[in-house]
């Protein structure tokens, strides 16, 4: 890549624990930011792609979490007394 003359070179740094998918060395890969996009590297191989951010799942509805907009209507309940029974 050529770089013009005013352009910096993009700050790389080390991602602890990252292993190299082509050569499997562990600690060599480098992670940055170039053009509005994120690379990752292996600077023992030379190995290169671009890192597609995914957006996070959404989270299941159950009982403890109900997203936003699901919410139950609160309906009153008449509570009845047993009749007694005559003997």
């Amino acid at each position: 890549m050529k770089q013009d003359e005013g352009e910096k070179p993009p700050k790389k740094r080390f991602i602890a624990g990252a292993v190299c998918p082509r050569c499997g060395q562990m600690d060599r890969i480098v992670n940055y930011r170039q053009n509005d996009k994120n690379y990752r590297e292996c600077v023992a191989c030379g190995f290169k792609d671009e890192i597609r951010l995914q957006s996070s799942p959404r989270e299941l509805a159950t009982r403890v979490h109900r997203p936003a907009g699901e919410e139950e209507i609160a309906v009153p309940v008449k509570i009845i007394q047993p009749s007694k029974k005559q003997t």
